[in-house]
């Protein structure tokens, strides 16, 4: 019984629970047996039950100290004092009247079980269950000294004994339940690690996927598409810096980069880069809106929003047969939203293989894993517009001024 705590703080969570809950108890039958003294002082005015009430005010201090701090000092205080208690209510109540027929009642039977739930210092079941039985001991030590004293009769409390019994099962079961748990506890974190290994491996083999498909296909598409001759220095300054990341695995840290839209330029940002990039294939790109917006973004979500509309624009040049789209951008309260538009074939959104790479992978999965949204609308013949949402904080003041046209 760990109640989701952390091992080294379940024990003493649940020890003082169990204290708390058995020093209310044992304060509700010191209360009752004070109202027990009461109603037999009302019920016969020419005897003596008065001193009984008096006898228990001691134990009630103790108690709360005990409460208060369950060290060892008070809680062999609570046991003398107890005990000095409950011998004085016993002796009161057996020099007043016969306990033949009372022995096994509430009328002695209540401080004997407040002392018997002493709760005590230490951690854990065998602790309590050490300080129950002390307590227990003690109160029946101190009864009978009081009953003989008087000249009576002693006979076992049954009531006492009953209380003594459920306390010490409550006791060993509390026991079994935090053994099970300490035995259970490697398995649960070992699970809780492996499952947190099998997302981060996901992720990685995502991250991969869509890294491969953004880079290695699509500058063979770019390449076989090309003119004969050498390539543009744009074009292989873009394919350089590709196979440099593949090669140095700075893909595989989700670090923030220093780079990542952290100025105030819109020509520093990540998704920038990504439309000069475009154009250096050959599509026209026309960017628009709030590019302030952008400057909102954390060093992830930058550079993951950069390689998803990098993937829609190559999905333009390559696919929709338009040699032309634009990129608006809008900041909102808590998000920044980008959609990409172009005017060429469209297509039918239903009909995209589960073995396609480039919405599935590049865009979808890839936005979806920094926290974000995609959505797509595509007409045949009409062209098809992506919308990607991204989660950004509240924002903050720049100095550009955002431009209708941000060429």
């Amino acid at each position: 019984m760990s109640l989701g705590l952390p091992p080294h703080l379940a024990p003493r969570a649940v020890s003082r629970s169990f204290i708390s809950a058995i020093h209310v108890t044992a304060v509700v039958c010191l209360v009752g047996a004070m109202l027990v003294s009461l109603a037999f002082q009302l019920e016969w005015p020419n005897l003596i039950f008065w001193p009984a009430v008096l006898a228990l005010v001691p134990m009630l201090v103790v108690l709360y100290l005990l409460d208060r701090a369950p060290t060892p000092f008070f809680s062999v205080s609570y046991l003398i004092i107890g005990g000095a208690s409950v011998y004085w209510y016993s002796l009161t109540f057996a020099s007043q009247m016969d306990l033949g027929s009372f022995a096994d009642s509430i009328t002695v039977a209540l401080p004997k079980i407040a002392l018997m739930l002493v709760g005590g210092a230490g951690i854990g079941a065998p602790a309590a269950l050490r300080w129950a039985t002390s307590g227990f001991l003690v109160a029946e030590f101190a009864s009978f000294a009081a009953i003989v004293q008087t000249s009576q009769r002693y006979t076992l409390d049954v009531i006492s004994i009953a209380a003594y019994l459920i306390t010490a099962m409550v006791l060993v079961g509390s026991w079994m339940g935090q053994s099970g748990a300490r035995r259970m506890q490697p398995l649960l974190y070992r699970a809780a690690k492996e499952e947190l290994v099998a997302a981060l491996r996901h992720r990685m083999e995502l991250r991969a996927a869509a890294l491969l498909h953004d880079t290695v296909l699509n500058h063979m598409f770019v390449i076989a598409e090309s003119s004969p001759g050498e390539l543009g220095p744009m074009l292989r300054e873009q394919i350089g810096r590709d196979l440099a990341l593949l090669v140095g695995e700075e893909w595989l840290t989700e670090a923030p980069r220093a780079d990542a839209s952290n100025g105030n330029d819109w020509h520093d940002s990540d998704l920038y880069r990504t439309v000069r990039e475009a154009r250096a294939m050959g599509l026209e790109v026309d960017t628009t809106g709030d590019t302030t917006a952008l400057l909102r973004l954390e060093g992830e979500k930058s550079s993951e929003l950069a390689r998803a509309v990098k993937q829609c624009l190559v999905n333009v040049l390559t696919h929709s047969g338009s040699s032309d789209a634009e990129v608006v951008i809008y900041g909102a309260a808590d998000e920044v939203l980008v959609m990409v538009v172009d005017t060429g074939c469209g297509f039918d959104t239903d009909a995209i293989g589960s073995d396609r790479l480039g919405l599935k992978t590049s865009v979808h999965q890839r936005i979806e894993a920094v926290g974000g949204t995609v959505q797509v609308w595509s007409t045949a013949g009409r062209g098809t517009s992506i919308v990607i949402r991204l989660p950004v904080g509240p924002a903050r003041s720049t100095s550009p001024i955002a431009s209708r046209s941000a060429r």
